[in-house]
């Protein structure tokens, strides 16, 4: 047993000085059992492979040993694969690689320098006998206790012959001391000598197990050791037919990118994990984030800006909404130069023209938010955003409450009595649009006071979990609830102009652009319906910037072309293809206006009060002040043989 503990401190110092002083690192270290079980050496090849890259094995083990685990890796398949390396109890022995030829190609062995002595007994002269190759040392070691012996006798009992009482009762340290201190020539005519630790200068013959050119297999001398290592490179032979020495790693570099996570007690054994993210490879055990406005490079080694990106022109998003806003503000123009051009004509004068101008402006203003929508971003072009984005929804839909209001109040005021409302005419109508107006400017400016415009680049929007398509985007610094807030009056106008479009949808058909209103606003609100689920719903999407933009600009574009194409298109039409339709006619007085109204209302009524009767009213003119007569006719049946037609005109 303590022989065994001797062995075993020997492997642990050997392990000690090779990780410590020669800087070879151990990937494992395993025991092979004194009494083995059945399977063992194929559990230790088995443990082996867990480090696959880590090929060199030394073995510190008995012939028999050795034998097995070379016998274990041929039947698990992996000759050719292990690095054997062998301790002098391997040496030069044939026992070991008996019929592991192949497996054990390549081992690297040592045998402690060795000669034969001359003058030993010989056995015959045909005899086979080959000295053994450690008598040098054993002569060498009791040649050292004779020289150590008569040392102490010349020092303790000069000129006496035999033993002294000085030297009858030797201390074993002293002795010890005195064979340290021996220095003579040995039998194979080396030095012998001990250093300062008892130890006999290390020489070695360095052995290679090699396939020769008859196909055979035998042990090679490659080197020595004696004081320092000589090894012939050129000598060495590898099963890979490569001179060069196969790599022995316990894990293999990382690449660049990748940090090593250490196994805990093996420090040369590591495994390699990938910096994922917005992270990169501070140094080879750790990864970092990246700050917040920079992404890794390809290699993750380094961070670099993150790309910063805008809607462009020429970007499919831009493309269309801009093609529609161009169109709108050519037929906006053009809708434009013909009011002013016919301004006089009775057309133009009984839609209001006033009114018309102010709504045209809200149109052609909802027409060109596209170009500062997708114009780069700059602290100019954010203003005039901020100015411009609610300010064409609110011209159009104040004008259009202002008329639509005008007409509910003169039709409940006909019902009452024949006074006028108030604030009917053209300047009380601007006065009433331009406070509506005002509202949205006063917000504006606000809005100004307590957040300046300015530009930001939005690192978080198209932050994708791909860091090589991370990208920041430039854009003013308006958020979501801003826009909203920005475009809320207009929608609170727009929703208030839908509702008495809905009061004055009972008005005759001709009269007063009522029912087109109506249908404007219809139209109008289902759009903008449409534009919030689309806005809010691409909120967290990569493409949002594009997304957000585009509706936005179409929805603003397609509210004002219902309102351009239903309420100007047909007086356009009229007015260049029917000019004959676009004639004077006779002026009346209000009076005679609200009277008319209130008799259609009454005659409707009693005429659905009557089983035999029927009341017919036909409006055919529009209620403005510049409009010039209002018939009506009024058709009665009180019997079924008798019918009488009232034809009533006012001027």
């Amino acid at each position: 047993m303590d022989a065994w503990k001797l062995y075993l401190n020997v492997i642990y110092l050997f392990i000690y000085l090779f990780i410590f002083i020669g800087g070879v690192c151990i990937a494992q270290s395993l025991k092979i059992p004194r009494e083995p079980k059945p399977g063992e050496f194929d559990k230790i090849i088995q443990r082996l492979m867990e480090t696959s890259n880590a090929r060199g094995v030394i073995m510190f083990a008995n012939e028999d040993d050795i034998r097995s685990v070379l016998d274990a890796a041929k039947k698990n398949n992996q000759t050719g694969h292990f690095l054997w390396v062998g301790s002098d109890s391997w040496g030069s022995k044939i026992a070991p690689v008996f019929q592991q030829e192949k497996v054990a190609e390549g081992a690297v062995t040592i045998l402690p320098k060795r000669a034969s002595i001359d003058g030993l007994e010989k056995i015959g002269r045909d005899s086979s006998y080959e000295q053994e190759g450690k008598v040098q040392f054993v002569i060498d070691a009791v040649y050292s206790m004779a020289h150590a012996l008569h040392n102490m006798h010349k020092e303790h009992c000069p000129g006496y012959v035999g033993l002294c009482a000085r030297m009858s009762n030797i201390d074993g340290k002293e002795l010890l001391h005195n064979i340290r201190s021996v220095n003579f020539n040995g039998s194979a005519g080396t030095p012998v000598i001990f250093n300062e630790n008892g130890d006999a200068p290390g020489r070695y013959d360095i052995f290679q197990y090699q396939s020769t050119n008859r196909s055979t297999t035998e042990y090679k001398i490659i080197g020595h050791w004696t004081d320092q290592l000589h090894l012939n490179m050129n000598e060495m032979h590898w099963t890979t037919g490569d001179s060069s020495i196969p790599a022995s790693v316990c894990s293999v570099p990382c690449k660049p990118g990748e940090r090593k996570k250490t196994v805990k007690g093996v420090p040369c054994c590591w495994h390699c994990e990938r910096c994922e993210g917005y992270h990169y490879q501070v140094d080879e055990f750790s990864c970092e984030l990246c700050p917040y406005d920079q992404r890794p490079n390809e290699n993750r080694t380094t961070c670099q800006p993150i790309p910063i990106i805008k809607l462009e022109w020429h970007s499919p998003w831009a493309v269309v909404p801009v093609f529609i806003s161009m169109l709108g503000i050519i037929g906006t123009t053009f809708v434009i130069v013909t009011f002013v051009k016919y301004n006089d004509t009775p057309i133009v004068r009984a839609s209001g023209r006033e009114l018309s101008y102010v709504l045209l402006t809200g149109i052609f203003l909802c027409y060109a938010i596209t170009f500062l929508m997708i114009a780069a971003p700059d602290t100019a072009v954010c203003s005039f955003r901020r100015i411009f984005l609610g300010l064409g929804m609110c011209f159009s839909y104040a004008a259009l409450l202002t008329k639509t209001n005008r007409i509910h109040r003169i039709f409940e005021q006909g019902k009452k009595s024949v006074t006028a409302p108030k604030f009917i005419s053209p300047a009380s109508q601007l006065v009433i649009t331009f406070s509506l107006i005002s509202f949205q400017l006063l917000g504006v400016l606000i809005w100004f006071a307590v957040d300046p415009p300015h530009i930001i680049v939005d690192y978080g929007e198209q932050r994708t979990p791909d860091p090589q398509n991370a990208r920041g985007v430039l854009k003013c610094d308006i958020s979501d609830l801003s826009l909203i807030c920005s475009l809320g009056y207009s929608i609170l106008l727009m929703v208030t102009c839908t509702v008495y479009a809905i009061k004055t949808r009972g008005v005759p058909e001709t009269f007063n652009e009522a029912k087109p209103i109506g249908f404007t606003m219809y139209t109008t609100c289902i759009i903008w319906l449409a534009f919030i689920p689309i806005f809010f719903g691409t909120a967290q999407s990569a493409e949002r910037m594009y997304i957000q933009t585009t509706t936005l600009t179409i929805s603003m574009s397609l509210s004002a072309s219902v309102s351009l194409g239903m309420l100007y298109l047909p007086k356009v039409y009229i007015i260049i293809f029917h000019p004959e339709q676009n004639v004077q006619k006779r002026k009346r007085s209000f009076k005679a206006v609200v009277t008319a109204a209130t008799m259609s209302s009454k005659l409707t009524q009693k005429g659905n009060d009557r089983p035999n009767g029927e009341v017919k009213t036909e409006l055919c003119e529009s209620l403005e002040t510049n409009s010039k007569y209002l018939v009506f006719t009024i058709h009665s049946k009180f019997s079924n043989s008798t019918k009488n037609h009232l034809h009533i005109f006012f001027y």
